[in-house]
């Protein structure tokens, strides 16, 4: 679980040394080419044998796989990794605390909410469209959660996830030429860019997979509170991203939300 986190958040931060040559969305359409590799070589989608009613709900991931990769990057651009992460984070989270009706967990979201009040106060050098940015992931997080469960209900093993990526990868085609053409790219950018998609993407899910077999599922969903406060480690230690006082204490009220609200789950 550990390295599955670890990996995750130091491919953004590898990726997002790219920037200043491809772009955040030069670095998407990458991340999205090697994520498409990785699931369709895994899951080797049988696409002829799918029916409409299997078919749209993979369209939609398709569309909000690249939309949650793209907003987050862009996030990371301007706001940092820690913050950018942590705001999306609130996808998963209310995803978690809107299934129940238990006074903790309204109390749960009342912390995450109080939160992210703090990392989102006005100051003269607030970003409100990274911050913006940031929150459109947490929706598409929430979006990509509530459709991998009806795809997985409605197409076996992984093939809907990876039909998924390949569409994305896809459409993110003409986009990559037009990247290229107007920002040629260099080795170094590129090697960024698909380390960046090899350990955001492709690590993460076989280390997952094999994790779920061995951990129960309520301490899987646990340590991904981890994740914001791995994504400000990374931040700081390779992208020199250091965080304040607030944005520490906002960030560890939304980690503490949802660890509250998973310590207190009973099955």
């Amino acid at each position: 679980m550990f390295g599955s986190g670890l990996s995750n958040q130091t491919g953004a931060a590898i990726g997002s040394l790219a920037f200043p040559v491809l772009g955040p969305l030069g670095v998407v359409a990458v991340r999205q080419y090697v994520a498409a590799l990785a699931l369709v070589a895994i899951a080797r989608p049988r696409v002829r044998t799918f029916a409409w009613p299997q078919w749209w709900p993979v369209l939609l991931l398709a569309a909000v796989f690249g939309t949650m990769n793209l907003t987050l990057y862009s996030a990371i651009d301007r706001v940092g990794l820690g913050l950018a992460v942590t705001l999306e984070f609130l996808g998963p989270l209310a995803v978690a605390l809107s299934a129940s009706r238990r006074r903790l967990d309204a109390g749960c979201a009342v912390l995450a909410a109080a939160g992210v009040v703090v990392l989102m106060r006005p100051q003269p050098s607030t970003d409100y469209m990274g911050m913006g940015l940031g929150l459109v992931a947490a929706c598409c997080w929430a979006s990509y959660i509530l459709l991998n469960r009806l795809v997985g209900r409605r197409i076996p093993g992984a093939q809907g996830s990876a039909a998924a990526a390949g569409l994305s990868a896809l459409t993110f085609l003409p986009i990559g030429a037009v990247v290229a053409v107007r920002h040629p790219p260099t080795a170094g950018a590129v090697l960024c860019a698909v380390a960046a998609g090899i350990l955001s993407s492709a690590v993460p899910y076989l280390a997952d997979l094999l994790t779920l077999r061995k951990v129960p599922a309520q301490t899987f969903g646990l340590f991904m509170s981890v994740n914001p406060l791995l994504a400000a480690v990374v931040g700081w230690i390779v992208l020199g991203q250091g965080l304040g006082l607030p944005e520490w204490a906002g960030m560890a009220a939304v980690v503490a939300a949802n660890a509250v609200s998973i310590l207190t789950t009973r099955d």
